[in-house]
């Protein structure tokens, strides 16, 4: 009867500490918020980006086609059509509007964001967030705020600002980097900002790289704290939710930085089970090769 219940403590625990280790995934049905749900295979590809923080073009749609009014209109501004109408009207076709993909789009969000209009990346979809900031311009500058670019919007914001820099068109991080935590600022640091959804590798106070990352849901939370890297893993499946979890650095019990292929293609509509998920697998592959077993690990606010 003893032997039986030794067996019996000690199967436990080996059961435990497997489940512990491998844990983490991506839950495909973010909106229950239940770490137990079981992941929908159609969820990954059906639900648009919802991110308070980026203007991805919907996953379900990767050629989003433009909408109706710009698929006519010249891909530069008309001055004649600037002359015949000093604002927006149903005569004045729209240059760009909410359903373009271009890199004219991509001007645009990066001159917006030079405005303090825009607080994200330039992604070349023109989504809600972007026909949001560009409402605003209009209503600032007393223009119809139809949240479309015609004309006469369009050279109004090209005179109010200066030609965007490559660095500007495509920065590192659709989220703007937060300032590092304190506790990042010596020795080899994966720091990690919840307020930003930013990840930054950091030698000795100074920014290697950096990578957006989402987080666990309420109910799966990601812990905050300072880490060591325990172990990784450069290809692993979750034993509990059977995601893959590629290029997994594990910091805290069941919980890692890894890839997504979720992230990558929901985006913020999305969450983890408590893990950091990164959806740049070129950048964390090579993050990945450059973090050591026993680097530290800061996740903060």
């Amino acid at each position: 009867m003893h032997r039986q219940r030794v067996m019996a403590r000690t199967l436990g625990l080996a059961t435990a500490v497997a489940l512990a280790a491998t844990a983490c995934g991506s839950q495909k049905t973010e909106n229950t918020g239940s770490a137990s749900t079981a992941p929908s295979a159609s969820a990954a590809v059906t639900t648009p980006e919802s991110s308070p923080s980026s203007d991805d073009k919907p996953a379900g749609d990767p050629s989003a086609s433009p909408s109706a009014s710009a698929s006519s209109a010249s891909p530069s501004p008309s001055p004649s059509a600037s002359a015949s109408s000093p604002s927006a009207s149903p005569s004045v076709k729209a240059v760009m509007a909410n359903g373009d993909d271009s890199e004219q789009v991509r001007e645009l969000q990066a001159r917006l964001k030079q405005l303090k209009l825009m607080s994200v990346a330039p992604t070349g979809f023109y989504g809600s967030k972007t026909t949001t900031a560009v409402k605003s311009f209009q209503s600032r500058n007393g223009l119809t705020a139809s949240g479309s670019v015609d004309a006469e919007t369009w050279k109004k914001i090209q005179g109010l600002t200066k030609k965007p820099t490559a660095d500007e068109l495509r920065p590192p991080t659709v989220n703007e980097v937060d300032a590092p935590d304190p506790r990042c600022m010596t020795g080899r640091v994966m720091c990690i900002s919840k307020e930003s959804r930013t990840l930054a590798w950091m030698i000795d106070g100074k920014v290697i790289s950096t990578m957006d990352v989402r987080f666990g849901s309420e109910n799966t939370p990601t812990r905050e704290g300072v880490f060591d890297v325990g172990w990784k893993a450069k290809e692993w499946t979750s034993t509990i939710y059977h995601t893959p979890m590629p290029y997994a650095m594990f910091f805290s019990g069941g919980q890692a930085v890894h890839y997504s292929a979720d992230f990558a293609a929901r985006g913020y509509s999305g969450a983890s089970h408590g893990c950091v998920n990164v959806r740049d697998k070129a950048k964390l592959s090579k993050l990945f090769d450059d973090v050591k077993v026993g680097d530290k690990v800061v996740v903060y606010w």
